[in-house]
């Protein structure tokens, strides 16, 4: 199988929780001020420190996380962990006084090796700091692959829930990879990757914005 992998969904249990922001005025444009966001913490095998990189859109209308060692793997010469490579990622979010935003959509894009009978998968899920409530997506990818690979999901407008007007809440970032030999020739290798050594694959947060009221600005 070839060609790019396309898988969306709704996915606004992602961020069912109490954060919701009510009053709040839709915003065709993001904030004339660029948004900061930086780093707080990050863990997991799949980003070892150093390795992941965020940058903000211009416009604000979203923003990237780069990984440059993100890669979960199984045969000769593999590590029986390296099946699965996770990270965890904290990311500090300031928005200027006056908006809040919500993930109205995210891709995922990597690229994928799997013989014939592997299987492969990537896991994702992301939530404000707070939140109690915390869903996850999951794709599932089947060999023969050899390929890019992009997934996608997605938020109906109405369904977005908002960062709270006024405060600055972490934004975490949950995401996974994991690959299963499955029936595939022995002595094979089969991989999942989610890195990039040019920033041509990269993680898109793609944002949605509105006006708080002006009591909480």
């Amino acid at each position: 199988m070839s060609g790019v992998l396309l898988a969306g969904g709704a996915a606004a249990a992602l961020f069912a929780s109490a954060l919701s922001t009510q009053g709040v005025s839709p915003a065709s444009d993001g904030p004339p001020e660029k948004i900061q966001i930086s780093v707080k913490t990050v863990n997991g095998s799949g980003c070892p420190k150093g390795t992941t990189a965020v940058a903000v859109a211009a416009d604000n209308s979203a923003f990237t996380v780069t990984y440059s060692d993100y890669l979960a793997q199984v045969g000769p010469g593999a590590d029986p962990t390296d099946i699965r490579k996770n990270c965890q990622l904290s990311l500090g979010v300031h928005v200027p006084q006056g908006f809040t935003y919500a993930i109205a959509q995210v891709d995922y894009r990597g690229y994928g090796y799997l013989e014939k009978g592997a299987k492969g998968t990537e896991k994702a899920s992301y939530y404000f700091q707070g939140s109690s409530d915390t869903a996850s997506r999951t794709h599932d990818f089947s060999g023969p692959y050899s390929d890019n690979w992009q997934t996608t999901d997605s938020t109906d407008y109405s369904a977005l829930v908002w960062a709270p007007c006024g405060q600055d809440r972490n934004f975490n970032v949950n995401t996974e990879l994991r690959v299963n030999a499955g029936t595939s020739p022995a002595g094979t290798t089969s991989f999942m990757a989610m890195d990039s050594t040019d920033g041509g694959v990269n993680t898109i947060y793609h944002l949605a914005w509105k006006e708080c009221p002006s009591a909480v600005r």
